[in-house]
């Protein structure tokens, strides 16, 4: 997907909106998805939420829920209050985080680990249970393809390395990211 610079600038927006909707301020209001059909996909998205660079919550759906707007805005409502790793946003908190939007490409089933290109591929897993792990994990934490396959077995619930006794069912996908740090001057 090629989302616009002003449709990701209304993303970031709404995510925030969304996050401050939690807090008494107003919601987002709905844009003009005739001027942005990239809006109308059903694209997946996830929402970290981040403050002084230090993971602070990140949820998303693989399949978007509804338009990609709502997706995006539900996924930021969600990373803030509902991801198990962390309590929930306080409102103190609200004017320190970061966020960012991964929207995600289509699905690939993968043939052998080889295909796997760090920092292209974000991965995920439906075997014992699902993991999804996002491109930008892999380079934020310098990790290798090795690496990044323990992770993701981590992730599922699977012992780390669970990848080298079997052939799993890996699906690689790529992901359209963006950040408010990107668009500090428009926001």
């Amino acid at each position: 997907m090629n989302i616009s610079k002003e449709a990701k600038i209304i993303l970031l927006k709404s995510a925030r909106q969304s996050i401050g909707s939690l807090f008494g301020n107003n919601e987002p209001e709905k844009p003009d998805y005739d001027k942005f059909p990239e809006f109308k996909s059903d694209a997946g998205a996830f929402v970290t939420i981040t403050i002084n660079k230090q993971l602070r919550g990140c949820i998303g759906y693989i399949i978007g829920q509804a338009s990609l707007f709502e997706t995006v805005c539900d996924a930021a409502i969600q990373a803030a209050i509902n991801d198990p790793r962390f309590p929930p946003l306080k409102e103190k908190e609200f004017d320190k985080i970061k966020i960012e939007i991964s929207v995600l490409g289509n699905f690939t089933p993968i043939k052998s680990y080889d295909e796997i290109i760090i920092g292209k591929h974000g991965l995920l897993i439906e075997e014992g249970g699902r993991g999804l792990l996002l491109p930008q994990v892999a380079t934020e934490h310098n990790m290798s393809r090795e690496e990044f396959l323990t992770a993701l077995c981590h992730k599922a619930g699977l012992y780390g390395n669970y990848w080298k006794e079997r052939v799993l069912k890996i699906k690689t996908f790529t992901a359209e990211v963006f950040s408010e740090d990107e668009f500090k001057e428009e926001l």
